[in-house]
């Protein structure tokens, strides 16, 4: 019998897929010169995706995950921030502030807490001071950049519920911890791992059930 990928639901994406050797196809194997950070989302993934709190069914053919837009960065946050070996002083690294809160042993029920800022998020300074400082020295992490020196941050708390096997509920809360109003976009994401690109047959489409 022939079993229905929603019948399981994985916890969450991977973190980052960019630059893994599964994702590698380098001629000299050098996956993080290959597939830097700011690749990501340009590139289709053969292997797996990732995302902001994503998740996806039990092979991994449809997948959920959560962007958002501050008014300020330059590119969706649609994945966490990460620095390549080459460019951390202590290897890669993911200076972002982010934390699973809860969750129950079959994942019918997931929860996760993102911090994002309302100032424009500091790729280029990460990468530039990490880059800089040598191994006996502290990483620069996103706090070290001030930016939530005066709480001016988000909240976003993601939540995930099964109503049923076939009947999965997202649940998104964002809290303003800043003294004053903020401009934030919130853009679930519904999309189909890129599989029938590399191994060929027909690309699949979501049947809505009105």
């Amino acid at each position: 019998m022939a079993k229905k990928c929603s019948q399981a639901r994985n916890a969450y994406l991977s973190e980052r897929r960019w630059g893994t050797v599964r994702e590698d196809y380098s001629e000299h194997g050098t996956a993080w010169d290959y597939s830097p950070h700011d690749h990501a989302r340009s590139r289709a993934y053969r292997w797996g995706e990732d995302g902001i709190a994503g998740i996806s069914d039990d092979e991994q053919r449809l997948c959920l995950s959560l962007a958002l837009w501050n008014g300020r960065d330059p590119i969706l946050k649609e994945r966490l921030f990460g620095l390549t070996n080459s460019e951390a002083n202590h290897g890669e690294d993911v200076p972002e502030l982010y934390y699973y809160v809860d969750a129950t042993p079959t994942h019918s029920y997931l929860k996760m807490l993102y911090k994002y800022p309302q100032r424009e998020f500091p790729y280029q300074r990460l990468a530039l001071e990490n880059r800089q400082r040598g191994k006996d020295q502290p990483e620069f992490e996103l706090l070290d950049t001030g930016l939530f020196d005066d709480d001016c941050y988000f909240d976003v708390f993601v939540e995930y519920a099964k109503a049923s096997v076939d009947d999965l509920l997202m649940l998104v809360t964002i809290h303003n911890r800043g003294p004053e109003e903020a401009e934030i976009h919130v853009l679930p994401q519904l999309w189909f791992r890129t599989a029938w690109s590399f191994k060929g047959g027909a690309k699949p489409r979501p049947d809505v059930d009105g």
